[in-house]
């Protein structure tokens, strides 16, 4: 499929991995409808920050996808959907987990839903690689069982589910889009990078973290972008699970320790009890295999841990970044 002659309707338009999906659609000059959450001050996300000739090019649509009816309204002028809203912080969803499965799990059926009365050519829905669990085996192939150790995971192990049954019951072309961990520029402040990097330039003597144990496989924002445009143009990938990862990995331990060095600073890590998952909960092992995407698309990661950090410190550097975050407060 040539995205160049669709028209593209993004879901979570104005969170971290939309808004730079949207950024890159816009690059490539594809026509983008940004899809993001309703709000009476008519906030539309990171996509506030684009400079005006980039917001110029966009189409917005403010609306909730737990609504059916506005999922349909905006749907029904777009041939190929990314659908990437949903919630997605672990701890959150710990107390409040009603609100996951009316978003993640209803969300998502809403879009399959409008997608088949519509004849909808290209779904993506994203998923997650909390689905997976602590790693089996590694690296984590698209095979690897399910293990829902959240409720967050949980709903997202549903949203697949019922991507999936949409295609096997009606031939509806939905690939489900699975990436690891992916950071950068943006990222909310409940994430392991956005925690470390706003700690460290906020001149903390004692870096707050929970359990350093666990092993992460990150990808850059930018690549997972990337990504996602090339499994949208790929039709073998229709009705396919689909990881976007390096097939590396770090522990937390050793990705804070990078983070102080680059930033210089002489903190040490303290373990703060309430940033503990419980021990069933924590998943201690991500590593993912990409050879599925490379084989299809001829994907790779462009940007290397350490470019990427380096990226990612530069945003975090700027005042007005910094700003936005509560770096003294353990992030839900």
């Amino acid at each position: 499929m040539k995205l160049a002659e669709e028209k593209i309707l993004v879901t979570g338009a104005d969170g971290f991995i939309g808004s730079h999906l949207v950024e890159t659609l816009i690059d490539k000059g594809y026509r983008v409808k940004a899809f993001v959450y309703y709000n009476s001050f008519n906030n539309w996300g990171w996509i506030d920050s684009f400079p005006a000739e980039k917001k110029s090019k966009l189409e917005i649509f403010s609306g909730d996808i737990r609504d059916p009816n506005g999922v349909y309204t905006a749907m029904e002028d777009c041939t190929v959907v990314f659908h990437l809203a949903a919630l997605i912080a672990i701890p959150y969803s710990y107390h409040s987990p009603d609100s996951y499965v009316d978003t993640n799990v209803k969300g998502t059926l809403n879009i399959v839903q409008a997608a088949k009365r519509l004849n909808i050519k290209r779904v993506l829905c994203t998923s997650t690689s909390e689905v997976y669990g602590t790693a089996r085996f590694v690296p984590i192939t698209e095979e690897h069982p399910k293990q829902g150790q959240s409720p967050y995971s949980a709903t997202k192990i549903g949203a697949d589910a019922i991507a999936d049954s949409f295609f096997r019951s009606f031939n509806l072309p939905v690939t489900i889009v699975r990436p690891f961990n992916t950071y950068g520029p943006r990222q909310s402040a409940r994430a392991i990078i956005p925690t470390i990097i706003s700690q460290l330039l906020n001149k903390v003597t004692a870096l707050k973290l929970g359990d350093v144990r666990p092993t992460r496989d990150l990808v850059y924002v930018k690549d997972t972008a990337e990504a996602f445009i090339r499994i949208a143009e790929c039709n073998s990938l229709i009705g396919q699970e689909i990881n976007i990862a390096t097939q590396t990995e770090i522990s937390i331990g050793d990705l804070a320790q990078m983070l102080i060095s680059k930033i210089g600073s002489n903190a040490v890590i303290e373990e703060d009890e309430v940033r503990l998952r419980p021990e069933n909960s924590e998943v201690f092992r991500l590593l993912g295999s990409a050879e599925k995407l490379v084989q299809h698309t001829g994907w790779c990661p462009s940007t290397d841990l350490s470019s990427g950090l380096d990226e990612t410190i530069a945003w975090f550097s700027d005042s007005k970044n910094l700003a936005l975050y509560k770096h003294d407060i353990y992030n839900l």
